[in-house]
């Protein structure tokens, strides 16, 4: 299962549950996105042929982040670039998240252990904002059941 969270026309999180399964390969974010995402399924004995990359100049803006969940119960608490809260969601494990754009926080529901992949290299401080985040009676979810 897909999940895109919009806010208007920007996407501010994918989220690629465990259950998604698919024949063949999809690439889930445009190509103009700083981190690519895909999926791929391929039978046993599919040959990938050997490959390199080439050097391409990008010029990167933004660090974007991709979260792939180990262990665990975690909630991401959504934000639009405004700092506006959102809606927040349930990452479980075999979750992969791409937060795309906006902000971004998180309470740990049960222990958890995560693989967090962005670009590089790191700028330390000048990397991010910290702002306050909402209260826990103020979390909504798109889905009532989460």
């Amino acid at each position: 299962m897909i999940e895109r969270i919009k806010d208007g026309d920007t996407e501010i999180a994918l989220i690629i549950r465990k259950s998604f399964r698919k024949d063949g390969v999809e690439f889930f974010t445009p190509d103009d996105y700083s981190q690519q995402i895909g999926y791929m399924h391929r039978p046993t004995g599919h040959l990938i042929p050997p490959h390199v990359h080439n050097p391409v100049a990008r010029q990167v803006h933004y660090t974007r982040e991709v979260l792939v969940i180990r262990s665990g119960r975690i909630r991401v608490d959504l934000y639009n670039d405004d700092q506006q809260y959102l809606e927040s969601s349930i990452l479980e494990a075999g979750d992969l998240i791409l937060l795309a754009s906006g902000g971004h926080g998180f309470e740990v529901l049960e222990e958890v252990e995560m693989i967090e992949v962005k670009q590089g290299p790191y700028a330390g401080d000048d990397d991010k904002t910290r702002f306050d985040g909402i209260a826990a009676a103020e979390v909504v979810f798109r889905n009532p059941s989460a």
